[in-house]
């Protein structure tokens, strides 16, 4: 007997942390994922109700859990409604993991935050993860379910391909994105530089030194997420006073805390191109911003995991169509 559909129909779901990005998603699925009502009580305590049906229905939800923390207890509210609404399976769609960069306890007496989370996820009673970019890989075995992790670079290089940037080099901010930056070089045929980064305190960053040749080169710096801006800002300019002639740069998340925008929007760049797995307000945006939508790559993934297919072959069918194969 073909189980492909023995979970039920498939029933979109969203929160208010990403609306326009979950209805993206719907359109492409032709699914509507605004069959929830959220509210709030005075006190600020949330208030959760699935308006279909989702008894035997195999649901996907779709919300980042960006700041503030209301977003992770309204993710964990909408798993809980469809469990105990006799769901047959519930899967989190999480574009942007918040508190990833809590991953390990690197210092005396603090949490490991992402563990936290991912603990709360699967006891609210999701049975599956599908997220992007998470800030460390390892993330994924803080989680107890199968976890589908998805990238965003098909989308971001094929968008810097089509603009076909002569003698490019892709510059990683820090040692930690080595590995990320590498993959784009590979990816757009460039090379690779990495930038030495020193944090006298959190939030803060200085470059010490730029590995690697980028003279007379274009630039493009490669990042999972930009939070207060200052490492890229500062990153552009010391490229820019190293010889660099234009400076591109591109991340995931675009988180944009505080005056993030102001800082990139003054700093030497030509583009800085993120996707819209956050929601980025009119208030943060500014000349100089581009963002790509990522809402296919999800839609493909609910659709893979909903009819048991592979989500790997997703991305290596995305990988040979942005090489060009």
């Amino acid at each position: 007997m073909d189980d492909t559909f023995s979970r039920g129909p498939l029933l979109l779901l969203a929160g208010r942390a990403n609306p326009p990005l979950a209805a993206e998603i719907g359109q492409i699925l032709g699914e509507d994922p605004k069959s929830v009502s959220i509210r709030n009580f005075a006190d600020g305590e949330i208030f959760v109700r699935i308006e279909r049906n989702a008894r035997g229905r195999d649901v996907f939800i779709v919300q980042p859990t960006v700041t503030p923390a209301d977003s992770i207890m309204e993710l964990l509210l909408l798993i809980d409604a469809a469990k105990r609404a006799s769901a047959a399976r519930v899967t989190a769609v999480v574009p942007y993991y918040g508190y990833g960069r809590q991953d390990r306890k690197d210092q005396p007496r603090v949490s490991i935050g992402a563990k936290l989370v991912a603990n709360l996820m699967v006891a609210a009673g999701a049975d599956r993860m599908i997220g992007m970019d998470f800030h460390q890989h390892q993330i994924q075995a803080f989680f107890d379910i199968p976890v589908d992790h998805l990238y965003a670079a098909p989308v971001l290089t094929r968008y810097f391909r089509e603009k076909k940037l002569s003698d490019l080099v892709v510059v990683a901010p820090d040692v930690g994105s080595a590995k990320m930056g590498n993959g784009f070089a590979n990816r757009l045929n460039a090379s690779l530089a990495i930038i030495d980064k020193r944090r006298p305190g959190p939030n803060t960053a200085e470059v010490a030194n730029v590995v690697g040749d980028v003279d007379g080169r274009t630039c493009l710096l490669i990042d999972d997420m930009v939070d207060t801006g200052g490492t890229l800002a500062n990153a552009a300019v010391a490229l820019k006073e190293r010889g660099a002639t234009k400076v591109f740069a591109g991340a995931t998340h675009a988180l944009l805390s505080g005056s993030a925008a102001e800082k990139l929007a003054a700093a030497p760049l030509e583009e800085f191109v993120v996707t819209n797995t956050i929601h980025v307000p009119e208030e943060r945006r500014f000349d100089g911003l581009k963002i790509l939508s990522v809402a296919s790559l999800f839609a493909t993934a609910i659709e893979c995991v909903h009819e048991n297919k592979s989500v790997s072959q997703l991305f290596e069918v995305a990988a040979e169509a942005d090489s060009g194969g």
